[in-house]
């Protein structure tokens, strides 16, 4: 399963780089506008020093809602690098748009699927990533997990090449919980990463070691 982080920030990027299990981060205007990062220009060179931290998979969202401007703004975001994954809203010319892309060889991540017909819809249209909303989904008392299995199952039955990319993750239990029901990729924040690397036995144990290695040692 691949680690994306869920992010604007360049110092988390970093990071979860340098802990070495990243695989690609996502952003959107939220995300953009929490690190006061404002204004075409600099959003555009934001992206570009994020694809700079990362090996790939940088998913850089259209703020678009027709067909035409998708276009025009995944294609200038596409150019930028090569890294660069085009995230376009689960709308109806965000699925034609989808499309276009696919056609032209540029990677695609469908943004805000709340539902498996959604994510067949961007499956069919040949996006490259679908994005189910776990958390959003658990806010309102529905099974964020439950689609993951249902989108799991459909791509299954079907072959659809389009990866699972669990997003809106609250925790470590949410990334294992993906894990075991096949999602492709979860995106997370870097609380959510770091929180699997602890246990109460890991460090009581760690501590023992330690000081069994003391007495050992005559220290």
């Amino acid at each position: 399963m691949k680690f994306f982080i869920d992010t604007a920030n360049l110092d988390q990027i970093k990071e979860a780089q340098d802990l070495g299990v990243l695989d690609g981060v996502t952003t959107n205007p939220s995300l953009m506008a929490k690190e006061g990062i404002t204004g075409d220009a600099n959003v555009t060179a934001h992206y570009k020093a994020i694809c700079d931290i990362v090996d790939d998979n940088v998913s850089a969202e259209v703020i678009a809602t027709t067909f035409d401007e998708i276009i025009k703004e995944g294609e200038a975001l596409a150019a930028l690098n090569p890294k660069i994954v085009v995230k376009v809203p689960m709308i109806k010319d965000g699925v034609k748009a989808i499309k276009y892309f696919t056609s032209k060889g540029i990677k695609t991540n469908c943004t805000l699927i709340f539902s498996p017909g959604q994510a067949l819809l961007a499956a069919k249209a040949g996006a490259t990533y679908v994005s189910p909303f776990l958390g959003r989904l658990d806010d309102i008392s529905t099974d964020g997990l439950q689609l993951i299995e249902d989108i799991r199952l459909i791509f299954d039955n079907y072959g659809y090449p389009t990866q699972i990319l669990a997003a809106s993750i609250r925790g470590p239990l949410h990334i294992v919980a993906c894990a075991k029901l096949g999602a492709d990729v979860i995106t997370a924040p870097l609380s959510a990463i770091t929180a699997l690397l602890k246990h109460p036995l890991t460090d009581s144990g760690l501590a023992t070691f330690l000081a069994d290695h003391k007495k050992a040692a005559g220290l």
